[in-house]
């Protein structure tokens, strides 16, 4: 028996040490290879993001002072306490005392923290005022949240008509399902970030398309429920260029943690040109839906937008990932009457789970039916042209 316990203790010990040893290291190599991120969290912050709005500067001054108020009220009631309790206790000498109600004192502890109360509601007031006056805005954008992406669309100010999807970057999914983050921006990375010029009165109006979502970036002061069949509105004015990031801030479903929000601020005569770069590319992408596309073509094209809006689901092969149906082999992606899968891209199925991608345009939704229909082991021959879709939109 001495010898077992001996030889396992000469094996278990060793593990041990190397486990902890590696995790050290682990963690260690992930303290260095972390930084702040400018305009998203910092390592190790404890305070909220430097903001970058007076609405924010206003909402860290009340978050301050109301945190002074509360210390103070808990050091005096606290202090007060336990001085009586130490110096009337019953080893010292003292005896209970047997007195009644004091009304002096009644008064006194009904109308002092009730004046504490209006002060602060009455400081907060103003900032809460000014939170919600959305009106002269020189730029709308309206924030759509979808499971689980940010789509905008500009309408009104400069940069009006433009629209487009905000989704994780690619790669940082691939990342997250290998469990190897890296980079100071881990899954805050998208594709298309909100753009918006700096010193200009920006509103939001924030609704969605499937379940409650939050549209909240923190240096900007920024947080409003986007609700299914409502309207809301928020604004902010950047006071300075650069990058802020945020997050979807409502428990939207199983992929909640891969919502991000970037938005850029860049100067005026940066943003002019990004507007005029985004309507010419948008002209050029405005395809002819009664075109009819070669094959070949379609799949080229379907390839790119799979990659973009399909892959995170149901993943570059088309297996899938866990409830998410593969594509490869379905029976619904190889029928010939492709009708029934325009209908699922049009409107969605399962609660939601799969979402209506009516924001993208016919050849893109003609685009990715054909590319899953000649992919992996779907090799149909078929194509789906964007008049196809057009009908099917009516």
């Amino acid at each position: 028996m001495m010898k077992t316990q001996a030889l396992r203790q000469s094996l278990v010990k060793p593990a041990l040490r190397a486990l902890l040893a590696g995790g050290t290291a682990l963690a260690s190599g992930l303290a260095q290879a972390v930084n702040d991120l400018p305009g998203g969290p910092a390592v190790r912050q404890l305070d909220l993001h430097p903001a970058v709005t007076r609405i924010a500067e206003q909402q860290q001054w009340l978050h301050n002072f109301m945190l002074i108020v509360c210390v103070a009220i808990f050091v005096a009631v606290f202090g007060v306490m336990f001085y009586s309790i130490l110096k009337h206790r019953k080893s010292v000498g003292h005896k209970a005392a047997n007195f009644h109600e004091s009304v002096a004192v009644e008064i006194a502890w009904t109308v002092v923290p009730f004046i504490i109360v209006i002060a602060m509601g009455a400081m907060a007031t103003r900032t809460v005022v000014a939170m919600k006056d959305t009106s002269n805005a020189d730029l709308t954008i309206k924030a759509t949240g979808y499971q689980w992406k940010w789509g905008y669309d500009y309408l009104k100010g400069e940069g009006e008509g433009i629209a487009f999807l905000s989704t994780l970057d690619n790669a940082h999914r691939q990342m997250s399902d290998a469990g190897k983050p890296v980079g100071d921006d881990y899954l805050l990375k998208v594709d298309n970030p909100l753009v918006v010029p700096v010193g200009r009165k920006v509103r939001i109006i924030t609704t969605a398309n499937d379940v409650i979502h939050a549209w909240m970036v923190p240096a900007l002061g920024v947080k409003q429920d986007a609700i299914p069949g409502f309207v809301r509105d928020t604004w902010f004015r950047a006071e300075k260029t650069g990058d802020f990031y945020g997050q979807c801030a409502e428990l939207c479903g199983k992929e909640h943690a891969y919502m991000p929000i970037h938005v850029k601020v860049l100067s005026q005569p940066d943003y002019a040109q990004w507007v005029d770069v985004q309507k010419k590319a948008m002209a050029a992408a405005a395809d002819d839906p009664a075109k009819v596309w070669k094959l070949a073509d379609l799949v080229a094209r379907g390839e790119k937008v799979y990659a973009a809006h399909c892959s995170a689901c149901h993943k570059p092969d088309g297996k899938g990932l866990g409830p998410i149906k593969p594509l490869d082999g379905a029976a619904l992606v190889q029928d010939a009457d492709s009708s029934k899968q325009i209908a699922v891209l049009l409107n969605g199925q399962n609660n939601g789970a799969m979402p209506a991608w009516r924001t993208l345009s016919d050849t893109e939704l003609a685009a990715v039916i054909t590319f899953t229909k000649n992919q992996w082991s779907n090799q149909t021959g078929l194509a789906v042209q964007p008049a196809e879709v057009v009908a099917a939109r009516k």
